[in-house]
């Protein structure tokens, strides 16, 4: 665990070992995660430009007023889409495009919970416990392959990481998180279909949360470290031997891969590395050709959606 001490020491460092005029684009930044970070990131970054992306006129002139109020020398912006319709994201781009020339942060949060019964979205499950992960998977069954609600969180993470490797595989000066942000107050569940068991979901998260959730501030706080660390290095080679903060240095943290520094990084809520189970995992889906696939899929969809071909 990276104590929340530590990581508001770093944040606090952004001023003076950051250049001012920090670019980023917050996708989803109206609610939730997306919010808290934004708000934390306007606190410290010098004159930045950020751009937020989501659905919500009247959210986004609250957010923003509070972001000019918090940093008066940034500019904040905001383009609504929906980009939960994938035709809507090349439109989103060329507006972002149009704007700024260079994005130094890339913030995604959006999403939902609102997923029907089945999903097509499928890879092996990520298991919680090291003796599940033998189970078989055969990959080419992946584009028609089927999975019930509740395995649905498992797999899409799966999905994301290991999407996350292959786009750093073409962008290697870039370094690329994927993390779990935890329980925290957000617009997740608002496009759910009522149901029993959705209900009991719901019910049983209001009566745990003064005991489990995140606090916002500290959300905040977590990913605008995880955004701007050195713990957090490209994959290009690039090794920091850790920032000091009161005596205490924070070391370069292992990626995916097992490897210090490797690019790509899956933190807990606390900004821990994933475990040497998960690892083990997505070492295997990369050998057995899963991870392939799933980017080939995906990638076809995106083609049949959009028209544009995905950059090999």
């Amino acid at each position: 665990m990276v104590n929340l001490t530590d990581i508001i020491a770093s944040n606090e460092r952004i001023p003076s070992a950051l250049p001012p005029g920090l670019v980023a684009v917050f996708v989803g930044g109206t609610s939730g995660v997306g919010e808290y970070t934004l708000k934390a990131f306007a606190r410290y970054a010098r004159a930045p430009k950020a751009i937020v992306v989501g659905r919500s006129q009247e959210a986004a002139d609250r957010i923003l007023n509070e972001c000019r109020r918090l940093n008066p020398d940034g500019h904040f912006e905001f383009i609504r889409a929906d980009v939960s319709l994938l035709k809507n994201v090349d439109d989103v781009c060329r507006q972002i495009k149009e704007k700024v020339s260079v994005i130094n942060v890339l913030f995604e949060s959006q999403g939902s919970m609102a997923f029907h019964s089945e999903s097509r979205l499928a890879t092996p499950r990520r298991q919680r416990r090291g003796s599940d992960i033998r189970r078989r998977h055969r990959p080419e069954q992946y584009p028609r392959q089927r999975i019930p609600t509740d395995e649905v969180r498992d797999q899409v993470a799966s999905i994301g990481t290991l999407m996350l490797e292959e786009a750093q595989r073409r962008a290697s000066d870039v370094a690329f998180i994927h993390t779990v942000p935890g329980v925290v107050e957000s617009g997740i569940m608002r496009d759910v279909q009522p149901t029993l068991g959705i209900s009991i979901i719901i019910g049983l998260s209001r009566l745990l949360r003064p005991f489990i959730s995140v606090p916002p501030t500290e959300c905040g706080e977590r990913h605008v470290f995880a955004a701007t660390s050195a713990a957090f290095p490209p994959g290009q080679g690039t090794s920091y031997a850790g920032v000091p903060l009161g005596g205490i240095s924070l070391k370069t943290s292992r990626g995916t891969n097992g490897r210090t520094g490797s690019g790509v990084y899956s933190l807990s809520q606390k900004d821990e590395p994933a475990s040497s189970n998960v690892e083990e995992l997505l070492r295997r889906f990369r050998e057995d050709g899963t991870a392939k696939i799933i980017w080939d899929s995906v990638a076809a969809d995106f083609k049949r959606i959009t028209g544009p071909e995905v950059a090999a």
